[in-house]
């Protein structure tokens, strides 16, 4: 398995994977050193993240290779479905599975999901319409979507 750390506006990112595909992008909450050669078979991922916070990039074109139950990856697959730009609730996205019960389960899906930003997890909101639990932390949830929303505030401080 290859890897590369990255940096990026939210700190620095390292992906990992190989010929098969992407099977990890991380944030890292340490200081680590970004890497000055990336391997080829990052290369894709590395320029479509750039991409991505350049504002440039919605939709990421990335062979994917997470290690997960099937359940896990059918919520990951499902969560690449919510557009860039909008948001679901836990319970909108079990309904869509089709089990509103499993709603624990989704979340628990979401929050072992071991691609950052390409599947896009960020994007799963509280029903009541609030920012809930996200592995990179909250503050991390939500520059990601004001970074995808139409109406981008300017912060004034």
């Amino acid at each position: 398995m290859e890897q590369c750390i990255i940096s990026s506006p939210l700190g620095f990112t390292k992906i990992s994977g190989d010929a098969q595909g992407i099977a990890s992008i991380t944030i890292l909450n340490s200081e680590e050193r970004h890497t000055d050669i990336i391997p080829v078979a990052l290369q894709d991922c590395v320029q479509q993240l750039l991409e991505y916070f350049e504002g440039t990039r919605k939709v990421f074109d990335l062979n994917l290779n997470p290690q997960g139950t099937a359940f896990q990856n059918r919520v990951w697959e499902a969560l690449q479905n919510i557009p860039y730009g909008t948001t679901l609730s836990y319970l909108q996205l079990s309904q869509q599975l089709g089990d509103v019960k499993a709603i624990r389960a989704v979340a628990n899906a979401n929050g072992k999901n071991p691609l950052w930003i390409v599947v896009p997890c960020h994007r799963v909101i509280g029903s009541d319409g609030s920012l809930t639990g996200y592995a990179g932390g909250l503050l991390r949830k939500q520059w990601l979507l004001e970074h995808e929303s139409p109406y981008k505030q300017q912060r004034l401080f």
